[in-house]
């Protein structure tokens, strides 16, 4: 919860400083979003490379197990798709794009300011610190009403960390498993799924 305040907090002092444009021209008006893909690429291939951890767990678990994320694609896609019938402003590829963020939101958020827009990017970035911040609140709700697999599907990517030590505590131990290999396999898909999307949108 701490640590998706203080990344809100971040992104309303940099919308804050961009308005009252406090900070020098030539960096509001260089493209840095782009440089800052390519680094969060590298950090991301970097960590999921590194922890041993992840692979050793995709490699035991038994296959069915993927069809946890697989269900948490479909039914994120599914979700954002029928909430774009009740808006005007946002079509259902766009908001398919933003739904393919699972939670991701640094990354999400980057990919589609780049390659789409400022503002489809915002409603990414918000809407994705939103779902974690709800996981975070309302998982022992989802678990008691909707099994224990609720909060796995709506942490999305940040099951495997950020998410996990909640999910853990209602969910049971015996889930960390599955949620660390359905957070590992959307957060890999995460950069695959959004550029597809886009370019049908």
């Amino acid at each position: 919860m701490k640590g998706s305040l203080i990344i809100l907090g971040f992104f309303i002092l940099g919308l804050i400083l961009g308005l009252t444009r406090f900070l020098p021209s030539s960096l509001l008006e260089g493209d840095f979003s782009i440089y800052a893909l390519y680094l969060l690429m590298f950090l991301v291939g970097m960590g999921i490379g590194t922890d041993r951890g992840s692979w050793k767990v995709i490699r035991e678990v038994n296959i069915k197990i993927i069809l946890v994320p697989l269900s948490v694609i479909v039914g994120s896609l599914l979700g954002v798709s029928a909430v774009s019938a009740l808006l005007s402003n946002i079509g259902i590829g766009e908001a398919m794009v933003v739904g393919a963020g699972f939670g991701y939101y640094s990354l999400s958020s980057v990919i589609i300011t780049e390659f789409h827009s400022d503002t489809l990017g915002v409603i990414a970035l918000l809407s994705n610190i939103i779902r974690e911040i709800l996981t975070l609140l309302a998982t022992p709700l989802f678990v008691k009403y909707f099994g224990k697999l609720a909060g796995i599907a709506s942490g999305g990517a940040t099951a495997m960390d950020t998410t996990l030590p909640i999910i853990v505590r209602y969910s049971g131990k015996e889930y960390a498993i599955i949620a660390v290999f359905s957070g590992i396999v959307l957060t890999i898909l995460v950069p695959v799924i959004i550029p597809i999307i886009l370019k049908f949108v």
